[in-house]
């Protein structure tokens, strides 16, 4: 039996659940009390979206050194346009608590953590879990939305990622 590696989380990552998961837990819980406003309101949604790309995004002051003004206004006008603010919030209350804990997943699997991503996971643990890590990926930027902060990388692993999935495949 392999021995369980328990690493300490880095200080913005313990605090992470008393000061910045409030989110998380009022869409967990009672998704439509935000869903509401966000298929009613443009400005709320914005206000919304806005406050993520600032949280979740590798950056220092502001989203907007990592995203244009109308990459944001266009990922807000998705969200308006197609009404889906308040099924996006409502996924957090169906999945809530619905993983177990116990799984695992013993098919190859490519896994990358970008360093300013809302939670991340320390490989240790995550072999604990992934039990055939065949591409491990540690960029040294990137948030939560890194297909958005930088898409060359985000592609070339993606496609690096995938070919070492295939290549255990075989």
């Amino acid at each position: 039996m392999r021995p369980i590696i328990t690493p300490r989380k880095p200080a913005h990552q313990q605090k992470w659940p008393t000061t910045r998961a409030a989110y998380a837990k009022q869409q967990a819980t009672r998704p439509q009390t935000i869903g509401y406003s966000l298929v009613d309101s443009p400005v709320g949604l914005l206000a919304w979206i806005l406050d993520k790309f600032a949280e979740w995004s590798d950056t220092e002051d502001s989203p907007f050194e990592a995203f244009s003004r109308d990459r944001v206004l266009d990922d807000v006008t998705q969200y308006w346009l197609t009404r889906t603010g308040a099924s996006s919030a409502r996924i957090y209350y169906e999945s809530h608590n619905s993983l177990d804990p116990a799984l695992r997943v013993d098919v190859p699997s490519a896994i990358t953590m970008y360093p300013r991503d809302v939670e991340k996971c320390p490989r240790p643990w995550a072999q604990e879990r992934y039990r055939q890590i065949v591409r491990w990926g540690s960029p040294e930027i990137g948030g939560h939305f890194p297909s958005l902060e930088v898409p060359e990388y985000f592609v070339k692993d993606l496609q690096e990622g995938l070919a070492a999935v295939l290549a255990a495949n075989r």
